[in-house]
């Protein structure tokens, strides 16, 4: 029986003008040319058998041993594969299974745009997830067709390839997935000769027939929002003092507590506290008619029980007021009733004012 020649290789003498198989048969015939190529260089000067024999070996081994495969499983899906007119969106869904660790390389999809004359590629999206032991790839296609058909017939969507690459530590790891092509059945918009008509609006359809409706519901539902808001505008225009509310008694508590919270930022603590109780007095005269000094707290209060809440604070403000101006002054007021404090009951008399 006849050895392989690289079973002749290995037992190959330096001398290579005849060689021999390791038993010493002589039915072994003439090397190839392949043959010859490996048994030289096994017998070049200066190297050894060994060394030549195990490199040759690791390229036949690297050469004979097939690629893993790095793609496990591939899968085209689509809406429907037929219904297609002029114009329509044609969408597929690509699903990949790889290895762990392999990513799609973006400059590798297909690009937007004119594929074929008749077919534009408009949008592409990835979307990569781990998938139990391997990787999932999804690519959504969106394509459009401007094949104008003049019959029903299958059209082809071209297939491309991808690049997927695995990097790591040690270096990268590439393979290539192929997407095949794929059909879809397209139906032309009209017949290719239509009967002849005498006039050419009879080829459209009519338009579609509606039932009248009944508008009084609509009406009525309108005219009661309408009323709504009217009273809602009244409200706010009620409360805002705006026409033809706009007589209506004022609000003096509300004008000093604007006019408190504008002078408690100024810097100068001192006169703007003399002019925050000024014009907190002059809100309190206003409300009640008449000069209120503190022995008339109770019977203002009496009279405006809104206020009466109040009593404390507006206690504690008129002993500040007497010690700011009939007093030490008005470092000895804020002791008492401070700036902030002021500005705070200005602000509760004058929510309690609008609310009355």
């Amino acid at each position: 029986m006849r050895r392989s020649w690289l079973s002749r290789l290995i037992t190959t003498p330096d001398r290579v003008d005849q060689p021999t198989d390791s038993v010493g048969a002589s039915n072994a015939g003439p090397l190839s040319r392949k043959e010859r190529v490996g048994v030289m260089y096994a017998s070049r000067p200066g190297r050894s058998t060994g060394s030549g024999f195990a490199l040759l070996v690791i390229l036949l081994v690297g050469a004979s041993v097939p690629a893993q495969a790095q793609v496990r499983a591939l899968e085209i899906r689509t809406p429907r594969p037929f219904g297609y007119f002029l114009g329509d969106l044609v969408r597929a869904q690509v699903d990949l299974v790889v290895e762990p660790g392999f990513t799609v390389q973006i400059p590798s999809l297909p690009q937007p745009g004119a594929l074929t004359y008749w077919l534009d590629l408009r949008d592409i999206a990835v979307t990569q997830a781990a998938s139990g032991d391997a990787r999932r790839i999804r690519l959504d296609l969106t394509y459009q067709t401007f094949y104008a058909a003049l019959d029903a017939r299958a059209l082809e969507i071209p297939g491309f390839t991808i690049t997927l690459v695995d990097e790591t530590d040690r270096g990268a790891t590439t393979a290539r997935a192929e997407v095949p092509p794929w059909s879809f059945n397209i139906s032309p918009l009209r017949e290719v000769q239509p009967p002849a008509r005498e006039d050419p609006r009879s080829y459209l359809r009519p338009d579609g027939q509606v039932s009248p409706r009944d508008p009084r519901p609509l009406l009525v539902g309108a005219a009661g929002s309408a009323f709504l808001a009217l009273l809602a505008l009244a409200g706010l225009a009620r409360d805002r003092t705006w026409w033809p509310f706009g007589a209506r008694r004022s609000r003096p508590f509300g004008v000093a507590a604007r006019r408190i919270r504008a002078l408690a930022r100024r810097p100068d603590a001192a006169s703007a506290y003399g002019e925050a109780l000024t014009a907190l007095h002059r809100a309190m005269d206003s409300t009640a008619g008449r000069r209120v000094l503190a022995d008339d707290l109770d019977a203002v209060l009496a009279r405006r029980p809104a206020f009466r809440r109040e009593a404390d604070a507006l206690a504690r403000f008129f002993a500040a007021s007497r010690q700011t101006f009939f007093g030490p002054g008005p470092e000895a007021g804020q002791r008492t009733v401070s700036l902030r404090e002021v500005a705070s009951l200005a602000g509760r008399l004058a929510r309690a004012e609008r609310a009355a």
